[in-house]
């Protein structure tokens, strides 16, 4: 599967949904997204059942400002709608792929619980 381009347009409507959407903030002329690049490509062809989202940090500033984003890249995973994780840097190939092991294994019960206790 490809990578789909995220704008802040259609960003809600595909991160709201059930399943998983990893989201890459990038900009054309950051070194380290250029990096991670071909690896974020690379397992968007191994997870089908993944939405791989890109968000072009120079075009999409609205979308940059409004999830705090201040270093790129900066990997975002969110799970039946709720952001499970967030961090800036490239991932090594490894790491991305523990990663999305690691979202899929998710209790969202759980997390749903938590975020509800954060917020009360």
């Amino acid at each position: 599967m490809a990578t789909k381009t995220l704008t802040a347009e259609n960003f809600d409507e595909v991160t709201r949904g059930d399943g998983i959407v990893l989201v890459d903030f990038w900009a054309s002329w950051c070194g380290p997204c250029r990096v991670f690049g071909p690896v974020y490509e690379k397992a968007s062809g191994k997870h089908a059942d993944i939405v791989f989202g890109k968000v072009d940090t120079e075009a999409e500033y609205e979308l940059a400002t409004r999830y705090d984003i201040r270093s790129i890249p900066t990997i975002m995973a969110i799970r039946d709608g709720v952001i499970v994780f967030e961090q800036p840097g490239a991932l090594p190939e490894t790491a991305l792929e523990s990663l999305i092991t690691q979202v899929r294994a998710l209790d969202m019960d759980e997390v749903r619980r938590q975020v509800a206790a954060q917020t009360a």
